[in-house]
């Protein structure tokens, strides 16, 4: 009798060993990974101007990941969380790393031209005009506020509705061609000043040229109010 219950005993455990043998491992949840990459996009995405909208792509059905205790989200180097843009997914432990597509809009208003714009016109309000769009659709450096670009000119012409960047506009001029001008000149020790006609036209911080009334010719940095410096 003790023959048969320790055979019947080993029928029974030998089938619930080889189970828990091929028990499968624990594989991670898709929503987790989804959720993570949507929160680092939103911190990526926190300071833009606008109303900002996040769309993430489907992952692959067909992916079968470990589960991992704190999956980690991030971008590739130079990448921004702007328009069409990738996010990767990654664990240390186990180590598998995975990439999901994402859209990110931005909707706000920015400044394009009211009228026509010639190169060189200095910008006032009355030729402004706001629009609202994506960003993220817009030139690099695109301004939304008005203030970036009054009293400043263009260094190219623009068509009606064209959005305004940063760098095409030129800081107003403190200095103009044939104005009557004050050099301060100033060394180790020194410091006078003369006053003489510029050559050019400069926004404050350029480089001009000026010519003293015995003709000499000097070149310094403009500065507001008609001064130009000049350092030896």
């Amino acid at each position: 009798m003790k023959l048969s219950l320790s055979l019947l005993f080993a029928v029974i455990l030998l089938p619930l060993g080889a189970l828990a043998q091929s028990a499968p491992a624990a594989r991670q949840d898709p929503a987790v990974l989804r959720a993570t990459a949507e929160q680092f996009l939103q911190m990526q995405t926190a300071g833009l101007p606008g109303q900002v909208t996040l769309t993430l792509g489907k992952l692959d059905a067909r992916i079968n990941l470990p589960a991992c205790d704190a999956p980690q989200a991030f971008m590739a180097p130079g990448a921004r969380a702007w328009g069409k843009t990738t996010v990767g997914l990654r664990c240390n432990a186990p180590a598998w790393t995975i990439y999901l597509q994402a859209q990110v809009l931005v909707l706000a208003d920015y400044v394009a031209s009211a009228m026509p714009l010639t190169q060189g016109q200095p910008i006032v309000a009355s030729q402004l005009v706001l629009q609202r769009g994506d960003l993220a659709t817009l030139p690099n450096g695109v301004i939304t506020d008005t203030a970036q670009a009054i009293g400043r000119s263009l260094s190219m012409s623009l068509a009606a509705g064209a959005p305004l960047r940063l760098d095409i506009l030129r800081s107003k001029n403190v200095v103009q061609q044939g104005q009557l001008v004050r050099v301060i000149s100033s060394g180790e020790g020194f410091k006078v000043s003369a006053e003489a006609r510029a050559i050019g036209s400069a926004s404050e911080g350029q480089v001009v040229q000026v010519r003293t009334p015995g003709g000499t010719m000097l070149s310094g940095v403009a500065k507001a109010g008609g001064l130009v410096e000049v350092v030896f």
